[in-house]
């Protein structure tokens, strides 16, 4: 595996009346503008490319990795909606000593992102959505895509999610050697965009860095997401008004790209980037696109943001 800029901190913060732990990491500067990335479904908190990392080491920016319940160092937690999840991520920021942030969320991380936002509005500058899971149920709902099986299964799923998950970290935890020829599997079924993204080096790299970095439970939080999504959101769509800029490949062949229309025309204050020719993973390469935009936005007074 190639060399990748590693974080400058790591560790846990408490959570919750129980305790429990959610995981980050941090790149770039220390003082700079805090940018909290929310990673897709699978994922964990070093799922950030490699591109991201280096400009905001560049650009000064702080950068952060926030693991999910269930993964990385964090506590397996099922949330009740979405919108929990925005008391966790607030006594986090706090703890990390950040009032103003954007945040950007990749697939499964768009309705977290979205959550946060519309729980903090006073707080988040702008959010970045990359691919973004699109409601199932209730009044914003649209079919299609991926969640269309995850709506499916999300009943045998809330039972049988976790212990399938165990098993699941279990094997990949002893078959560290077949990370990498699993990728090129994967790539292998992917359409021709996500193909070449992960034949990038710098991709692989972060890709395995992210999962063999997962956590002894990386497989369980996955189907957490997936109950969770099923379900009410906990807030509506067009109740987000901050500004959010949606980025979205139009050959995206596990989040449609007319559900990134749906939401963007659900959204206040939004903006689409059809990404032509693009699939699901291989957008990331529009990390620094990302951060370049949150960054002009942040750049204006908020009166007119």
């Amino acid at each position: 595996m190639m060399d990748i800029a590693r974080p400058k901190i790591e560790g846990s913060i408490a959570v919750g009346e129980n305790k429990r732990r959610i995981g980050f990491a941090e790149f770039g500067s220390a003082s700079g503008r805090p940018v909290v990335w929310l990673h897709g479904t699978p994922g964990a908190r070093r799922q950030i490319p490699t591109e991201a990392r280096e400009y905001a080491a560049t650009h000064g920016i702080r950068l952060i990795g926030l693991d999910r319940p269930g993964v990385g160092s964090s506590t397996p937690h099922r949330y009740v909606n979405v919108a929990e999840f925005a008391d966790d991520f607030a006594t986090v920021a706090d703890a990390l000593g950040i009032e103003e942030f954007a945040v950007i969320g990749l697939s499964g991380g768009g309705p977290y992102a979205l959550a946060v936002s519309h729980a903090m509005p006073e707080r988040v500058v702008a959010a970045g959505i990359l691919g973004g899971v699109a409601p199932t149920v209730g009044p914003d709902a649209i079919g299609g895509g991926a969640m269309r099986i995850g709506t499916l299964l999300a009943p045998a799923v809330r039972v049988a999610g976790a212990p399938i998950g165990q098993v699941l970290s279990a094997i990949l935890g002893v078959a560290r050697p077949i990370a990498d020829p699993a990728i090129s599997i994967y790539g292998r079924l992917s359409p021709q965009a996500d193909r070449e993204i992960l034949a990038r080096p710098e991709f692989r790299a972060m890709f395995l860095d992210d999962l063999l970095h997962g956590g002894s439970r990386r497989m369980e939080a996955p189907f957490a997401d997936v109950v969770v999504f099923a379900r009410d959101w906990g807030f509506r769509v067009g109740d987000v008004n901050v500004p959010v800029r949606w980025w979205h490949g139009d050959h995206d062949h596990i989040i449609p790209y007319f559900h990134g229309e749906h939401m963007v025309n659900l959204l206040p204050d939004a903006k689409l980037f059809e990404l032509a020719g693009e699939s699901h993973i291989s957008t990331l390469h529009m990390a620094t696109d990302i951060l370049e935009e949150l960054g002009a936005i942040w750049d204006q007074p908020r009166a007119i943001r």
